[in-house]
């Protein structure tokens, strides 16, 4: 197990979201956000190819509600580009060669996973890439779909667990949403696994 998590040149680390909006006083904020940076800090200096993704909505953009249900087309509004609840995390240390990816920059389309109408695969697959780690927010929506796409794009995929943190509404979807990316074939671990 040991050796197979060790980094390799193949290797890329994928961060979703770890933005304002969604880390404790953001707009949509998830419980304990904030307490995958210092885990994602720890992760990146050891792969040599980083994304970070980020939501870059239109204020206009399908997702938003007056009366947000926190569900599918029903979120608070969050991550609108250029905005400062859509900047990273201000002690997310994003090394200068880094990859960034905005996601949900179309009206019409929700776009949860980091491959979802962008060159997220070609890019990967341009530095060699075969395998990826993915952490970041939330479990149960961004990560989850990055994940799966991740899948079925063809990568080998490991999510990096307790470098993500969910919405988890209804309760239980954190867990079930954790059970379908390894049903998937995502390899499920934790941080100090990754050498």
């Amino acid at each position: 197990m040991e050796d197979a998590l060790k980094v390799q040149a193949t290797d890329a680390l994928i961060v979703v979201d770890v933005q304002k909006d969604f880390c404790p006083r953001g707009a949509m904020a998830v419980e304990k956000g904030d307490e995958v940076v210092p885990v994602l800090n720890a992760l990146t200096p050891k792969f040599g190819c980083v994304v970070f993704t980020r939501d870059w909505h239109p204020p206009n953009h399908c997702s938003f509600s007056e009366e947000p249900e926190f569900k599918d087309e029903s979120w608070p509004p969050h991550c609108v580009a250029d905005t400062p609840g859509a900047a990273f995390h201000d002690d997310l240390r994003l090394p200068s060669h880094a990859v960034i990816i905005d996601k949900g920059t179309e009206p019409d389309a929700e776009a949860y996973s980091g491959f979802e109408g962008t060159e997220l695969t070609e890019r990967l697959r341009e530095r060699g890439i075969a395998r990826v780690f993915v952490g970041g927010l939330a479990t149960d929506y961004c990560v989850k779909n990055t994940v799966l796409d991740a899948l079925e794009a063809g990568f080998e995929t490991v999510l990096v667990e307790d470098a993500c943190r969910g919405i988890d509404i209804p309760p239980g979807t954190v867990v079930e949403s954790v059970a379908e990316m390894r049903q998937a074939g995502a390899l499920v671990v934790r941080a100090e696994d990754v050498k």
